[in-house]
């Protein structure tokens, strides 16, 4: 008997789970829903969109209209608004119209959202993030129309975590003049040891020639259009053209919670990947939260369980998903971890 899966997103959690159940057998019906609409991407390769001329294109790894031809059915552009597991339904927007979607198992691969922490959110006209396809496109025109009148682009980065120093770096290469704050003592806390972060200062300093304020918790900040300031406890900066707030991720659990399904900081999941509230209910990626509490937000763990519940849910692997050997590694040009990272 046919079951019908509904995929929620469409990052390499929920692609990669949805095309090798096609790989595997093609008798299943397969919906992808995603708020997208430009393609599959590689959200890894967002820090480094503005040294590339070519990015715009080289991100996208596959046109939906590829995922269409492998027999995937795809609602691009559509807002999954609730799942109702009682009658086996869930309700998604497109072009202003609700519809509604029966199914048999629902995939939540979710993800995840910038973080913005709680003081810098009544002030979301003043600063970017950068965590979609969408948002490198508004930066890189930000950053066109600052070069139109400036000949040096200035920007604050807020955050020293891996993501922050990513980006950094990249506007770096491409000539532009960098901050980058952070609220801890050293970057990229959570990865590294402290003889890898005093390196690591060291290669954005000296070799990227990038500003690094540590010990600073930015307070907020000022200004209009391509005048702004960073407020700190004690001062502010002043004379950047753009901020980009990169202080890490939150797992997309909306849709979760308001199903009853029990959430922590992700949607909580067994060793099977199952929600510990309903069995036809599972979640990958950026939003699972595993029974050790973690969440293995990195490319290989998350394409391993994108592969691992294909073959489960065909009754290929009656075994626990086990995380993969996986090594987070930042993109700087000139640093490499000499003790190693940490997860």
């Amino acid at each position: 008997m046919s079951m019908h899966i509904a995929v929620i997103g469409s990052g390499i959690a929920g692609v990669t789970f949805a095309e090798e159940i096609r790989k595997l057998e093609r008798h299943n019906y397969v919906t992808l829903l995603t708020r997208e609409t430009g393609g599959y991407y590689s959200r890894p390769l967002l820090s480094h969109g503005f040294s590339r001329g070519d990015i715009e294109t080289k991100i996208v790894l596959k046109s939906f209209a590829a995922l269409v031809a492998n027999d995937i059915a795809v609602e691009r552009g559509a807002e999954v608004l609730r799942v109702d597991r009682q009658s086996k339904t869930l309700h998604f927007r497109k072009d202003g119209k609700d519809t509604p979607l029966s199914y048999d198992k629902v995939v939540l691969a979710t993800g995840s959202d910038a973080l913005i922490p709680p003081p810098f959110r009544a002030q979301a006209s003043l600063f970017h993030v950068l965590n979609s396809l969408d948002d490198l496109v508004k930066l890189r025109r930000h950053r066109e129309r600052i070069l139109a009148r400036h000949p040096r682009p200035r920007w604050a980065v807020i955050g020293g975590g891996l993501i922050g120093c990513e980006i950094s770096a990249d506007l770096a290469k491409t000539g532009d003049e960098v901050v980058l704050f952070h609220a801890l003592p050293r970057l990229m806390e959570r990865q590294l040891l402290e003889e890898d972060s005093h390196k690591l200062l060291g290669v954005l300093c000296d070799s990227l020639g990038i500003e690094v304020l540590l010990d600073q918790a930015v307070q907020g900040f000022s200004g209009e259009g391509m005048d702004l300031s960073v407020r700190l406890s004690d001062e502010t900066v002043q004379g950047f053209h753009g901020i980009i707030v990169a202080c890490g991720f939150r797992p997309r659990i909306e849709l979760a919670i308001e199903a009853g399904l029990e959430t922590r900081r992700g949607i909580v999941v067994n060793e099977f990947l199952t929600s510990t509230t309903d069995h036809d209910i599972y979640a990958i990626g950026d939003s699972a939260e595993l029974p050790d509490g973690k969440l293995y937000a990195y490319v290989t763990p998350v394409r391993s369980q994108g592969l691992w519940l294909a073959k489960h849910l065909l009754g290929q692997d009656d075994q626990p998903w086990q995380v993969p050997s996986f090594k987070p590694k930042a993109k700087v040009p000139g640093f490499e971890a000499e003790k190693g990272y940490l997860f």
